[in-house]
């Protein structure tokens, strides 16, 4: 490896200021791990001696062009020289292990970007993963992403929504993986030989999630015939306000999974529930941080407004027609708001046109947080199965169930001497449908969705 390190060098004279993806050592970086991302197993390890595999020396050649240009690349960035070091220590060591299931455990507790959140701050990041909503293999990826930490939201985070782990994040560049809807950097999809005792960190690209609102808003706006308040308007077309939006939105949400009445065995611990229960807590996060919204709106923080309609309209609009209807726990959630919005006249259908009651839109968002809140503090006292026929019944008050669904006839239906985990097995794909008016704005919206696969800032825009 050293010898080959050697051969390959590039060359590391750069200027402290320069952007990583402007030095010619990054397309070779892209380039050697797209060139490695093929040979990879799903678990991340390449199999010398399957059929067609390369030779082992063609491998090792094109995991030092990697180090090689991690190493070329790292004098930009002096704050994560020990990642970078440790990067080049786990591809070594990957090599002699003749390209076993990768362990990049090191250069992960090595790499800590939230003890520096600075606004505009670089990384790059190199780590054999799956990315979520993206690639579900563990192959190699590389991502160079900057900081989002302007001062409002560092002093936010600091005196209302502690969130110590919380990274805001924007991309400058990435490999395949992220070539995808995947719009987070968290490290527990990392390749490592165990997982740490904690996490310290955790990045949400808010550039793609703005570009990707401000497309199917837009879209979603003219199909439906929206006429939108002149200053939401201005966000919609707004790519940095947008961002700002989401930022926020993100940092709140995340903090709410352990904040509140929680069960003792909330979400964010690994069980088997049926979808329901992630769909309600996906949702209580998004509508506490719409809560927030309204509070820091009253407070004079202009994006506790845009943060308002970032969630109505991503969870409205976008996230009840995308992805597959099997387990679409963040699609039931977002079917949930407006059916519920719809019952309490806040939203109205009528002459094909969508109209919204701008004024009580807040009030009546707020009291399904509290029905939420409510269910999530009674589960205090409730045995596991009772909580989740409670919620099944919070949510089929305002969605129909699937009429085959054998959760819908009620507990005398189930086969109660199965533990709670087996009955998951009873729930539908697809327990809550989409009701006529989603099936027909999935038919409007289905090219647009398609086509913010891999969005960045650069390319939002209006057009689908």
């Amino acid at each position: 490896m050293t010898e080959i390190l050697a051969s390959t060098a590039i060359s590391a004279d750069v200027s402290p200021v320069q952007r990583v993806i402007d030095h010619p050592a990054w397309p070779e970086l892209k380039n050697a791990v797209e060139t490695i991302r093929p040979w990879q197993s799903r678990d991340g390890s390449i199999d010398l001696a399957a059929e067609g595999a390369p030779p082992g020396d063609t491998v090792r050649a094109e995991v030092a062009r990697i180090a090689a240009a991690v190493e070329a690349l790292s004098p930009l960035l002096p704050h994560d020289a020990a990642y970078h070091q440790a990067v080049v220590a786990d591809l070594t060591r990957w090599c002699e292990s003749g390209f076993g299931v990768p362990d990049f455990l090191d250069s992960l507790l090595a790499f800590q970007p939230a003890a520096q959140r600075a606004d505009g701050l670089q990384h790059l990041v190199v780590f054999p993963m799956y990315t979520q909503n993206g690639n579900p293999d563990r192959n190699f990826e590389a991502v160079v992403l900057r900081v989002v930490w302007p001062d409002w939201l560092a002093e936010l985070e600091r005196t209302r929504y502690d969130n110590p782990l919380f990274l805001g994040i924007t991309f400058e560049d990435f490999t395949a993986g992220y070539d995808t809807n995947s719009a987070v950097l968290f490290p527990e999809t990392i390749a490592v030989r165990e997982a740490p005792e904690r996490f310290t960190w955790g990045g949400i690209f808010c550039d793609r999630e703005a570009a990707r609102f401000r497309r199917v808003t837009a879209a979603a706006v003219d199909a439906l015939g929206l006429r939108l308040p002149p200053d939401i308007q201005d966000m919609v077309d707004d790519q940095e306000r947008c961002q700002q939006a989401f930022v926020l939105w993100d940092m709140v949400h995340d903090r709410t999974h352990s904040h509140g009445d929680l069960p003792f065995d909330p979400f964010m611990i690994k069980q088997r529930q049926p979808f329901w229960m992630y769909g309600l807590e996906e949702l209580r996060c998004d509508l506490t941080a719409f809560k927030e919204a309204v509070k820091l709106e009253a407070d004079g923080f202009a994006q506790g407004r845009d943060v308002q309609y970032a969630v109505l309209f991503d969870r409205m609009f976008r996230f009840p027609v995308t992805g597959e209807r099997v387990r679409n726990y963040d699609g039931l959630g977002g079917q949930l708001l407006f059916a519920y919005l719809h019952q309490h006249d806040v939203v109205r259908w009528t002459d094909n046109t969508l109209h919204i009651d701008w004024d009580r839109a807040p009030q009546v968002t707020n009291r399904l947080c509290g029905e939420i809140e409510k269910l999530y503090r009674d589960g205090i006292d409730r045995p596991k199965l009772v909580h989740w026929l409670a919620a099944y019944e919070l949510v089929s008050t305002y969605l129909s169930p699937h009429p085959g669904s054998v959760w819908a006839k009620g507990p005398q239906a189930l086969d109660l001497n199965q533990p709670p985990r087996k009955l998951v097995d009873d729930v539908l794909a697809d327990e809550f449908p989409l009701s006529m008016f989603y099936e027909a704005l999935a038919k409007k919206l289905r090219g647009v969705i398609a086509s913010t696969k891999g969005i960045t800032a650069d390319a939002a825009g209006r057009a689908a």
